[in-house]
């Protein structure tokens, strides 16, 4: 199989005036988005510009979507769960629903069996595993250090695919490979991050980032000691196509005599 590489979509920005208030009662959550009253024409002194409408979403509990955009049937998935990824992460890259469709959630658990999880971003697969890059000081890497296994979760157009498997650090090499190819702010981003996790100050962030802008004026930024990838080994791969009436499609891979066995799960 060949090595797919996952390339860098353009950055998501999100710039509004309006704030966005969350308000809990029981039974629902509401949200309520101040709009800003139009100015009055009238040369009024007394009109306050802060005046604000508010309107309402509907409660989670009416929140819903019928998925009827496909099917996963035996006949047609690919023997090859890999080759179905790319099957699929194509698809999606084609429909341009999302700018980041190699965005994934990571879940990892301590040693203790406490969870937790957090957005990543894939950047290389192949038959050996999914990889991801990031601050081996930070929580996630610590509790994959103590735990050595993580599940991955995609989430695209009425579809998901559940990935779970063993992990370990890519070696020095292919990580300086990756790096050089990132934006030279995210370079010295890696360097900022040191003890990624940790409390500190918006001020300490921009005096550390200053004096790594003004170390490396001129100069290549190295990859930092403490920074690198991790990789994926699949154990198992669940692939989940939503359909009408929550009665989903889900068929999942795991291992067998050298290659892969597909079942069905109820949905």
């Amino acid at each position: 199989m060949n090595f797919y590489s996952i390339f860098r979509s353009s950055s998501l920005s999100f710039s509004s005036s309006k704030s966005r208030v969350i308000l809990f009662r029981s039974g629902d959550l509401r949200s309520v988005i101040p709009t800003p009253t139009p100015k009055s024409n009238n040369n009024n002194k007394n009109t306050n510009n802060n005046d604000m409408t508010l309107t309402e979403d509907p409660p989670l509990s009416e929140m819903r979507r019928d998925y009827q955009e496909g099917h996963l049937e035996e006949t047609e998935i690919l023997s090859d769960p890999f080759q179905q990824f790319q099957k699929w992460l194509h698809e999606e890259v084609n429909l341009k629903n999302d700018k980041e469709p190699n965005a994934m959630t990571l879940s990892t658990c301590t040693k203790d069996a406490k969870p937790s999880a957090r957005i990543v971003l894939l950047k290389d697969f192949d038959e050996n595993g999914f990889v991801f890059y990031t601050n081996y000081n930070s929580r996630k890497s610590k509790e994959l250090i103590e735990n050595p296994f993580a599940s991955i979760t995609f989430y695209w157009t009425q579809r998901q695919i559940r990935i779970e498997g063993s992990v370990v650090k890519v070696s020095k090499e292919q990580s300086e490979a990756y790096f050089k190819t990132r934006p030279r702010a995210s370079q010295i981003g890696a360097w900022v991050s040191e003890y990624q996790s940790s409390e500190i100050t918006k001020q300490q962030l921009v005096e550390s980032q200053t004096k790594l802008e003004e170390k490396f004026e001129g100069a290549e930024v190295p990859m930092p000691p403490f920074w690198g990838g991790w990789r994926v080994i699949p154990s198992s791969f669940e692939f989940w196509q939503g359909r009408g009436g929550r009665i989903h499609d889900r068929l999942f891979f795991k291992p067998h005599n050298k290659g892969w066995e597909i079942s069905r799960l109820s949905p």
